[in-house]
């Protein structure tokens, strides 16, 4: 069962809220580590995020856990790249999307009891294989390209995975569970992004008669200025297809090819002793593909989890069991009253909100989220 907890370092001008998953195989652990409002210059806010993901790793009750995933949400990518080093284990994913509390960084944590990972040799791209009994978990990160335009660097990013995840004898089509694509200046690139994808993944035979994948397309920036997109994704190796199932909610949301784009709401991924729920990039819209609630960012976020139940009742989940949000504002004006909006609903799920603005200008707010629930099935465990 979940189980969310909070830990204040006032040394370290930091809160850490973390949700616990525990069954009788191993636990997982999610944390967002968020520093204080304007806590410190550049260098002490990170030596500050460094030292909570330390400390967090040393509480006796994560004791075993080991740090599999670790993503920067950061206020300024360029200026600040020195600071956003990878450990020696763990992935690390990087991304522009300044956090609305007005600090220079956050960060979200993935842990995993008793976890054994590796990490590959790779110049470009951080890559760690994640081991469990009968699976291999991939996470790629910081995948991104520096030539032609947002198109061009769209299809170079999924060539490259796609060749990533042949060494494992893995592809797109049957192993990747989870993308997220960040687009510099989304109002003018994303359009070339969303053709790209399209037309890689028709190539692969993804198509809206066969499925997509579970994604989120949003405002983001890389460490280089000429990088228009990046992507970070999740694979496993050793999935069998009957324990993949894609969540629509079609009483509350359209297909997303109603609008021309190619993901899944949702996917659910079951194990022998429980079930992973990856929630899409969710916005207020409703099942004609349409935008509710223009200019009223508190309707719009009660859509927004409104859709986000929808497709969590699909997987007989429920928001006690999201194990973390991560929210994206178009407008920092709105972090106020969001702010408000998820405390008095949802105040013990772990949540970071930053600003990148979602891809159809009418929406202001996009929130995604996990999720997981204990089930019992005869595949191997988790």
């Amino acid at each position: 069962m979940m189980k969310y907890k909070n830990q204040i370092w006032n040394d370290l001008k930091v809160c850490v809220r973390y949700a616990c998953f525990h069954t009788t195989g191993a636990t997982e652990y999610h944390a967002i580590i968020e520093l204080e409002e304007e806590a410190g210059n550049t260098e002490m806010q990170y030596g500050w995020l460094e030292k909570a993901v330390q400390r967090l790793t040393k509480l006796p009750e994560l004791h075993g856990a080991v740090l599999v995933w670790k993503r920067f949400f950061a206020s300024d990518t360029a200026n600040q790249k020195k600071y956003l080093q990878a450990s020696a284990g763990e992935a690390v994913s990087i991304v522009q999307q300044p956090p609305l509390n007005r600090s220079k960084a956050a960060a979200w944590l993935y842990l995993v009891e008793g976890a054994q990972t590796v990490k590959q040799p790779d110049d470009t791209v951080d890559t760690v294989v994640l081991q469990r009994p009968g699976y291999e978990h991939l996470y790629h990160t910081q995948l991104h390209d520096r030539s032609e335009n947002a198109a061009g660097q769209t299809r170079h990013i999924l060539e490259q995975y796609a060749k990533r995840l042949a060494v494992k004898n893995a592809c797109i089509e049957k192993n990747c569970i989870r993308t997220w694509l960040f687009v510099q200046d989304v109002d003018v690139q994303y359009a070339g992004m969303v053709t790209a994808r399209k037309d890689f993944f028709h190539q692969h035979e993804l198509t809206e008669k066969t499925h997509y994948i579970a994604s989120t397309g949003i405002e983001g920036r890389y460490i280089y200025p000429e990088t228009l997109v990046s992507m970070d994704a999740y694979a496993i190796v050793g999935i069998q297809q009957s324990q993949i199932r894609y969540l629509r909610a079609l009483s509350h949301l359209s297909p997303t090819c109603i609008y021309g784009v190619t993901f899944e709401r949702g996917t659910a991924i079951d194990y022998g002793d429980r079930r992973h729920i990856y929630i899409s990039g969710t916005a207020s819209i409703d099942h004609h593909g349409a935008i509710l609630h223009p200019e009223d960012v508190e309707k719009q976020t009660e859509r927004v989890f409104e859709n986000i139940q929808a497709l969590l009742s699909e997987a007989t989940a429920t928001m006690q069991d999201v194990c973390h949000l991560i929210v994206y504002l178009r407008d920092s004006a709105d972090y106020a009253t969001v702010q408000q909006y998820i405390d008095s609903r949802y105040p013990d799920i772990p949540r970071v909100m930053v600003w990148a603005p979602v891809c159809r200008q009418g929406w202001l707010i996009e929130i995604e989220c996990m999720a997981i629930c204990p089930i019992h099935t005869s595949y191997p465990v988790f």
